[in-house]
């Protein structure tokens, strides 16, 4: 058998178990994955999730650094930077959603993740672009109503006030935004 049909096999019973919840054998068919998978990165990320089922975020973070390692992608980025969130690693948490969003916009785990770290480390004023270049590609109300609630934050209530009228127009029943619409145009 080829290394590329061995490395499919065990990567599919590896993803079967682990949907199963079998976390040991997931693990021994993921790991046969990886030695037979030169170049896949997938495995590491099976390797991860078992890791942070189990508590272990340093093992989880190794994983995730070896995916990002063979294969660098938001995917991988946006795994580490949820370990570094967890393990209280807030800088460098934000660093790896920003990387990841560089790699993809449209990166909605990343985006709401770094949201979130954005106001804890009072650096909200950043997610303004990113948020931004989302809204270009997605489009979508959740992007458009954290925008607006960064740009309330940062005290630019008109450009806020817009985006909140083009959300209202859109979705008129959209309770979050017509709360801090009446905020905003107060």
């Amino acid at each position: 058998m080829s290394k590329h049909i061995d490395y499919e096999i065990n990567r599919e019973l590896g993803e079967c178990y682990l949907f199963m919840g079998e976390l040991e054998k997931a693990a021994e068919y993921y790991r046969k994955a990886a030695v037979c998978g030169t170049g896949h990165a997938d495995p590491f990320f099976g390797l991860a999730a078992i890791a942070v089922q189990r508590g272990n975020l340093e093992e989880a973070g190794r994983q995730y650094q070896a995916a990002l390692d063979l294969a660098p992608g938001d995917k991988a980025l946006t795994g580490l930077g949820l370990v570094r969130m967890e393990e209280g690693a807030a800088e460098e948490a934000f660093g790896c959603f920003g990387k990841a969003l560089d790699l993809n916009s449209d990166n909605i785990l990343a985006l709401n993740s770094m949201l979130k770290l954005a106001y804890q480390l009072t650096r909200v004023d950043e997610m303004i672009p990113r948020l931004e270049a989302a809204l270009d590609g997605a489009n979508n109300d959740a992007v458009r109503f954290s925008l607006a609630g960064c740009l309330s934050y940062l005290g630019n209530m008109d450009e806020a006030k817009s985006h909140l009228e083009i959300l209202l127009d859109k979705n008129p029943g959209h309770t979050e935004a017509q709360e801090l619409y009446a905020h905003v145009a107060a």
